[in-house]
C-alpha cells in the first residue's frame, strides 16, 4: 500500500470509531472541585414566612450577599453548599443536548421559612431556557428531576416544561409512573397538574450520599436514583399561549429552595442513544 493511501486508511478509521463511539467514559467535570466557575447563580426575592415575596425584587444574577451558594470542605473534599435560605439556582453557562449527567448530593440540617418543619427540597433542572426567575421568581423554565426528602426522582415542569409519561391514578392529583400505565401529558394548568410520581423509592437515608443519573437523548428523559430507574419521559416540550413546541437542549439548574443540601461529583458525558438495560 502506498504511504498516502495508508495514512489516508489511518485518518478513515479514526474517524470512523469517533461516530460509532457510544459515549462510555468522556465525562467533563461541571464543578472543578475549587469553586463555582462556569456557573451563574440566580436569587429570587426575599420571601417571608409564607412563601410570599416581600418586595417582588430579585437579588438576582452573580449576586448572592448572603452566601446562598459556597465551597466547603467534607471529609476532606471541597463540595458545593447549597444553604437554601434564599430561592434560587446554580445554572450552567453552557447548553446541553444528549447527554448523560450524574450528580450526588446529600441533605444538610438547616430549613428556612416555610420549609421549617417540612421535608428538605432541591432539584436538578434540565432542558432551562428562557428567562431567569420565570417560575417563583426564582428558577428558568425547565423540566425537574426532583429532589425532595421521599421525592426524590419525581417529574415537576417547571414554567411551561412539560411532558407524557405512563402514569396510575391514585388519587385525583397522584399519578405514579407506571411503564404499563396510560400516557398522560404532565404540564403547570393540565387536567393532571405538573407532577408525576416517581416509581419506588432509593434514596439513602439523610446524611449519606445519592447518586443521581440522568439521561437526556432527544425528546426522551429517564431519571435514575442509586442506579434505580424511577421514570422515563417522553416528548419534552413547552407551551406558549397553547402552542407547543420540542425542548430537547438548555442549561442545567440545582436548585435552592429553603433546605440545607449540598452536591458534589457533577459532570456529563455526550450520549448517542439511550441505555437498552434502562427502557426495560
Amino acid at each position: 500500500m502506498k504511504p498516502t493511501r495508508f495514512i489516508a486508511a489511518i485518518l478513515f478509521g479514526l474517524v470512523l470509531c469517533a461516530f460509532t463511539y457510544h459515549g462510555k467514559d468522556r465525562w467533563t467535570e461541571l464543578f472543578n472541585g475549587k469553586d463555582l466557575t462556569g456557573w451563574d447563580t440566580y436569587i429570587g426575592p426575599d420571601l417571608d414566612t409564607a412563601g410570599k415575596p416581600i418586595t417582588g425584587i430579585p437579588i438576582g444574577l452573580n449576586n448572592d450577599p448572603r452566601h446562598v451558594f459556597t465551597i466547603v470542605k467534607d471529609s476532606g473534599e471541597n463540595v458545593i453548599r447549597i444553604s437554601g435560605e434564599n430561592w434560587g439556582a446554580i445554572s450552567t453557562k453552557n447548553e446541553y443536548a444528549n447527554y448523560h449527567l450524574q450528580v450526588q448530593f446529600k441533605w444538610g440540617s438547616l430549613l428556612w421559612g416555610q420549609k421549617k418543619g417540612k421535608k428538605k427540597d432541591s432539584g436538578v433542572l434540565y432542558h432551562s431556557v428562557g428567562k431567569y426567575g420565570a417560575d417563583y421568581g426564582a428558577w428558568m423554565r425547565s423540566h425537574e428531576f426532583q429532589v425532595e426528602q421521599g421525592n426524590v426522582g419525581d417529574y415537576w415542569g417547571v414554567a411551561g416544561g412539560m411532558a407524557d409519561m405512563p402514569v396510575i391514578k391514585k388519587s385525583k392529583t397522584e399519578y405514579v409512573y407506571d411503564p404499563q400505565g396510560t400516557m398522560t401529558t404532565f404540564k403547570e394548568g393540565g387536567p393532571a397538574g405538573r407532577r408525576c410520581i416517581k416509581r419506588g423509592d432509593a434514596e439513602n437515608p439523610t446524611g449519606q450520599w445519592n447518586t443521581l443519573d440522568l439521561y437526556c437523548y432527544g425528546d426522551t428523559s429517564i431519571h435514575v436514583v442509586n442506579g434505580k430507574v424511577m421514570m422515563i419521559l417522553y416528548h419534552s416540550r413547552q407551551q406558549d399561549s397553547g402552542v407547543e413546541t420540542p425542548i430537547t437542549s438548555g442549561k442545567i439548574q440545582i436548585q435552592s429552595e429553603g433546605s440545607e443540601v449540598f452536591y458534589k461529583h457533577i459532570r456529563i458525558q455526550p450520549i448517542d442513544g439511550l441505555p437498552a438495560e434502562l427502557l426495560k
